[in-house]
């Protein structure tokens, strides 16, 4: 079973900061497209962040130009720097490995909220 590890969330006050990681085998992280997705209470599963082709990474517009997404090949870890926290970001905070097979791995979650 294929288990992606998350850590880093926790509670905020708005305008601050939180940063991510995600851990997963090296066999899926060096053939996978790595992501991050959110889901707020009541709403669907939706993107934050993605890596694309040559290190590109695809951000979804609530998030542009205050969330980095960079990873470390070394460790197997892809990162989701979260900066200038809204109340709007209060979410669980998923990791994805995207295969080029369409298998889909989810992380558990990690619980992010920021208070106003």
């Amino acid at each position: 079973q294929v288990q992606l590890v998350e850590s880093g969330g926790g509670s905020v006050p708005a305008g601050g900061s939180l940063r991510l990681s995600c851990v997963a085998p090296e066999m899926i992280f060096l053939g996978a497209q790595m992501g991050w997705y959110r889901q707020g209470p009541g709403d669907q599963r939706d993107l934050v962040a993605r890596f694309k082709y040559m290190d590109t990474v695809e951000y979804g517009d609530s998030v542009k130009g205050r969330f980095i997404m960079s990873r470390d090949t070394r460790k197997n870890t892809v990162y989701l720097q979260m900066n200038s926290l809204k109340p709007d970001d209060t979410a669980i905070y998923y990791c994805n490995a995207r295969l080029p097979t369409s298998a889909n791995y989810w992380g558990q979650g990690t619980q992010v909220t920021v208070s106003s």
